[in-house]
């Protein structure tokens, strides 16, 4: 798919207006021009005009970004998927939301199906007119090519996407970036002594990765690095903790989705070349309940020598996130932000709704990332981050123990979480929104990759 720039739209059979009725609107012909004008005297937002082999929509142009997203998905959802082209007319902001939304609602995951050519959409060219700028046009590609991305990989079962496989595929966004990507094999993780990551892998059959992304942007602003670490539990059965099998483990193939989030991030970063320096790392495995797998009771040495006593396998992640967070340290960041699908009581708290967050970084960060948020709809909501929630997470036989009581588990969790992290710290628990049992507008069902747009967004604003 590509997008173009023309001043002509009208011979385009697949059009939309969007217009508050005092701009003009660029190659409009005089019969569609009537048709808006007398649309603009209605008392509604949109409206459609079928005719045999042509759809026209007409849309009130609004402020609200969100709402014109969804213009956008809606036009999608109308639009037959054998068409080839379509155009959009009206002001470059409000054209933009429009697509973004268009954009985001057209994307597929087919790659199992056995009729998939006959249910692919053919769209191939968007025509916008003259004034929307070139930046903003490479912005949309570059953001429907990240999101994509993140939703693939979240949306792949691990039968394809096990450790190494996501670390080949993360590797294999620095082919026409600036990335540089190390992968660290099982080998190498050993000798580091990633003992949470390592024991998080002991019931699988298949090795650990350790995934390092660097992006250095030219003249970069920030004097010292922003680490994002995603945690990448490629499937997780709980472990010997196992989950039961109904409205749970079926949908665990996208417990990766913080690492599905901070690669595609900073890939977005990086196509849109960002003055940042910014650092992703990935910790992967699967979480299963076969050979030597880890148990309730034992006591690991993590990264740092913390101990930590297991409670619960199926509080696996804090435990690869924590040897990532730790390894943090060597980089000196100005600040850690990780992502994660971590705990229920994040889902519940909030549903697919907003993503949690909280930590120790100065107030400054939060507000940009939830400014981020706002403007994206990708919504933060904040939660305390008092010391009394570390309580629960303290062992009388080990430095820690993986798990806390049985209320405040988000925030619990992200205690834990800190104790590892020496930088200005960020927890975001996407645990919500990162998976959708059913299509909301222009989030597609499955994988949303939610928080690709929100951090692409606080990076492009970033203040140190």
């Amino acid at each position: 798919m590509q997008v173009e720039k023309s001043e002509d739209q009208s011979m385009c059979n697949h059009r939309v207006y969007i217009t508050d009725g005092e701009s003009d609107i660029h190659g409009i012909s005089s019969e569609s021009a009537e048709a808006v004008f007398n649309f603009l005297e209605l008392d509604k937002d949109v409206q459609f005009v079928e005719g045999m082999d042509s759809l026209e929509m007409f849309v009130k142009a609004s402020d609200d970004a969100e709402k014109m997203r969804k213009h956008g998905a809606a036009f999608r959802d109308r639009l037959d998927r054998k068409v080839m082209e379509i155009s959009v007319a009206g002001e470059p902001e409000t054209v933009y939301a429009f697509l973004e939304g268009f954009l985001l609602a057209s994307y597929q995951f087919l790659d199992y199906l056995k009729d998939a050519e006959e249910k692919v959409y053919q769209l191939e060219n968007i025509i916008v007119d003259e004034r929307f700028g070139d930046d903003k046009l490479m912005e949309l590609i570059n953001m429907t090519a990240a999101v994509y991305w993140a939703r693939d990989m979240v949306n792949e079962p691990v039968s394809f996407l096990n450790a190494e496989q996501l670390a080949a595929e993360i590797a294999e966004l620095a082919v026409d970036t600036d990335l540089n990507v190390n992968v660290l094999e099982q080998t190498q993780i050993e000798s580091l002594k990633m003992g949470g990551l390592l024991a998080v892998n002991q019931g699988s059959i298949d090795p650990a990765t350790f995934t390092i992304v660097e992006y250095k942007g030219k003249n970069h602003t920030n004097k010292k690095p922003i680490v994002l670490v995603g945690k990448g539990v490629v499937y997780d059965t709980g472990g010997l903790s196992i989950k039961p099998t109904a409205n749970s483990m079926d949908m665990m193939k996208s417990d990766m989705g913080g690492a599905a989030c901070m690669a595609g991030a900073i890939y977005f970063a990086a196509l849109q070349q960002l003055p940042l320096h910014i650092i992703a790392l990935i910790p992967a495995t699967d979480n299963r309940p076969g050979l030597n797998a880890y148990a309730p009771g034992d006591i690991i040495t993590m990264y740092d020598g913390t101990t930590v006593e297991v409670l619960n396998t199926d509080a696996e992640g804090r435990m690869i996130l924590a040897d990532a967070l730790a390894y943090s340290k060597k980089y000196d960041p100005e600040l850690v932000i990780d992502a994660a699908t971590l705990t229920g009581s994040a889902a519940r708290a909030l549903g697919v709704q907003a993503s949690a967050i909280m930590g120790n970084a100065d107030d400054k960060y939060f507000e940009q990332l939830q400014k981020a948020g706002e403007a994206t709809y990708e919504r933060t909501v904040r939660f305390p981050f008092w010391e009394e929630y570390l309580e629960e997470m303290k062992s009388s036989i080990a430095d820690l123990n993986n798990l806390g009581g049985p209320t405040a588990g988000l925030i619990t969790a992200g205690k834990f979480l800190e104790h590892f992290v020496e930088a200005p710290y960020i927890h975001m628990d996407i645990a919500g929104p990162a998976f959708l049992s059913k299509k909301d507008a222009y989030r597609t069902k499955g994988g949303s990759g939610v928080g690709v747009r929100l951090l692409y967004n606080f990076f492009k604003n970033y203040q140190s």
